[in-house]
């Protein structure tokens, strides 16, 4: 199937699909802790862009990169969106609630797809079930991570022009693991 395909065939469907670069991906169902998660970080960020040049959007727009699509939890876009559009595709900054069923499409696939993708300056990935972050961050050519994991790290978004504390992601949510970050992680 190529991408056109995929998005004539997607528009007819009830459910949402991603598009893995060959087929359709069902998106699944997922848990109150993730949900809760995407909600904060729609919150904190559309607090902080209200009014500005970039704009923050959920899971139910798409996103086009390197061949694909995804729906991301949740992404910032810095030009403008027209009203009708369904697929974006130059997010600056993107984020993922980190899957419990199959961590390895948003730590591998994912990942490689958002650093082929130009205008993708920042790729957030969360977990669910402990306080963390691990920040993929754009430099040039090359990228670098950063792992965030103490209760009073803060996301240092420039791109947006935003720092959001990490414990704001997680406001509300029964976290179910107590992680002990190595000294070395912030």
């Amino acid at each position: 199937m190529t991408l056109h395909q995929f998005l004539a065939w997607e528009e007819r469907q009830e459910l949402r699909f991603e598009f893995d670069g060959y087929e359709p991906v069902a998106m699944t169902g997922g848990t109150a802790a993730h949900d809760a998660i995407q909600r904060n970080i729609l919150v904190a960020l559309t607090v902080r862009l209200r009014g500005k040049p970039c704009q923050p959007f959920g899971s139910n727009l798409k996103i086009g990169v390197a061949g694909r699509i995804r729906h991301p939890d949740a992404f910032v876009v810095c030009t403008p969106v027209p009203p009708r559009a369904t697929v974006v595709t130059d997010p600056v900054i993107v984020f993922e609630v980190l899957s419990e069923g199959n961590p390895n499409t948003d730590l591998i696939d994912k990942n490689a797809e958002y650093r082929a993708t130009p205008s993708v300056r920042r790729y957030v990935i969360l977990a669910q079930s402990h306080m963390a972050a691990i920040m993929f961050v754009r430099d040039g050519d090359r990228w670098a991570s950063e792992i965030l994991s103490r209760p009073d790290a803060v996301l240092d978004l420039p791109e947006i022009g935003a720092a959001i504390p990490l414990a704001e992601f997680y406001i509300d949510v029964a976290l179910t693991d107590r992680y002990t970050p190595s000294p070395s992680a912030t």
